[in-house]
């Protein structure tokens, strides 16, 4: 509840409460966009944009308690302007960087496989599972509905085992798992 009290404060002109909430929620966001837009100069013009924006409507904010919703969607709504201006600009697609966060070999293999899902996809995995959202919350963030969110998370899921799970060829080619 934290949060909504420093949504609350801001909303009322304070930008202390303001600075602080962004700062409590900057790397989540950071993480989000990254997601996004594959590398640190576009997130870094993304967050900047979000920050502004959400400075600029914080009053017109009407229910404190979605704040981190709320400035989700605004990053979301960046991010994919970000991605269009790219798509305008023609300029060449440069690859992710490694992910070298932990030196654990799964969970790199992991992030990696996360990162080559779809966009609908990847987005929803990465905000319940990796930032810790309700479905709900992650369905409003995305505008879609709890139903759609569940079933992008069951694709997904699907589509990580399929990737991440060792299968074995048996006889005629087919695929056998071991008991």
């Amino acid at each position: 509840m934290e949060l909504a009290k420093l949504a609350w404060s801001a909303r009322q002109g304070n930008t202390d409460a303001f600075l602080e909430l962004i700062e409590s929620l900057k790397g989540a966001l950071y993480r989000t966009a990254r997601t996004i837009l594959k590398n640190d100069e576009d997130c870094a013009d993304a967050l900047q944009e979000t920050i502004f924006r959400a400075y600029q409507a914080i009053s017109s904010l009407r229910e404190p308690t979605h704040v981190k919703t709320w400035l989700y969607r605004i990053l979301i709504n960046e991010c994919t302007t970000i991605l269009q201006k790219r798509l305008r600009q023609s300029q060449p697609i440069t690859l992710p960087e490694p992910v070298v966060n932990s030196s654990v070999y799964q969970d790199v293999e992991l992030k990696e496989a996360i990162d080559r899902l779809e966009e609908p996809l990847r987005l929803v995995v990465v905000l319940v599972y990796l930032e810790d959202m309700k479905i709900a919350d992650a369905a409003a963030i995305l505008g879609i509905s709890e139903g759609a969110a569940k079933m992008r998370l069951k694709r997904s899921k699907a589509q990580l085992r399929s990737w991440l799970e060792p299968t074995w060829e048996g006889r005629d080619n087919h695929d056998v798992r071991p008991n």
